[in-house]
């Protein structure tokens, strides 16, 4: 009677998890039979955080996609349940990918990071190495100036950037406004998009953050659509529930069959 009960109650956690996020995986019925409470719990929180819809559907899909996909994360289960998920309600794969490849500017952190300190150092230590002719300072401004036409706005962080090497700079922002060009995305989306890329909790890069969450405002973003951004990205946390349970489960099942 008791395994009739727990097998009720995983079917009827099936449902709900069906019915709620239109998915579902070996790995949650992993959870659901290992503690269906927590799976209950964790159901209630990922519906305070969407069923308001204050972002559409798809784009709240996207935001699943960019954290999942980012370089500090690669959740693949993620990111393949939440590509269905976004083409099911509507997503294009041209949409998908452009979030995608806004992930790729997570890494241009390592780069707004790092120069600012080697400019730092060379000034301290008197190494003199980004001395210009007036060619090189008129193509730098150029460049500033290309890219605050595509991207619509000039962080300061990119300055020892364009000081440093304005040819990788250059590059930079031609590759960088891909999405702008394209105009797959909707801009507030795509500034909404970014922001969850910097504020994942395997990032937190709060400069970044700021940065895009300004950008998204000044496009039209409300608050409460930014709020329901940074929730469902920090729903993220539950994929080291996800990743680990079925290990747990198999493990658990053979320890008690003595293996």
């Amino acid at each position: 009677m008791a395994q009739s009960t727990s097998d009720d109650r995983v079917a009827a956690l099936k449902r709900q998890f069906e019915a709620q996020r239109g998915i579902w995986s070996p790995a949650w019925e992993s959870v659901a039979k290992l503690n269906p409470a927590y799976l209950e719990g964790y159901l209630k929180i990922q519906w305070a955080s969407q069923h308001r819809q204050r972002l559409p559907p798809k784009i709240q899909e996207f935001c699943y996609i960019a954290v999942a996909s980012s370089v500090t994360h690669i959740h693949l289960p993620a990111v393949e349940a939440h590509v269905v998920a976004a083409l099911n309600v509507g997503a294009t794969s041209e949409e998908i990918f452009e979030v995608l490849g806004l992930s790729y500017l997570l890494g241009v952190h390592t780069v707004t990071l790092g120069f600012p300190i080697l400019q730092e150092l060379m000034e301290e230590l008197g190494i003199d190495a980004t001395a210009t002719d007036e060619a090189q300072q008129q193509e730098k401004e150029q460049i500033k100036a290309k890219f605050i036409a595509t991207r619509g706005f000039w962080p300061e962080t990119f300055q020892p950037l364009l000081d440093l090497d304005p040819e990788f700079f250059d590059q930079y922002t031609d590759f960088s406004s891909f999405s702008s060009r394209s105009k797959v995305l909707d801009p507030k989306y795509r500034e909404i998009i970014i922001t969850a890329i910097d504020a994942a909790t395997t990032h937190l890069y709060s400069r970044g953050t700021k940065i895009h969450m300004r950008n998204a405002l000044k496009l039209g973003a409300t608050p409460a659509e930014i709020l329901e951004m940074l929730e469902i990205t920090s729903l993220m946390g539950i994929d080291a529930v996800s990743s680990s349970a079925p290990l747990l489960l198999e493990k658990a099942r053979a320890h008690v069959r003595g293996n």
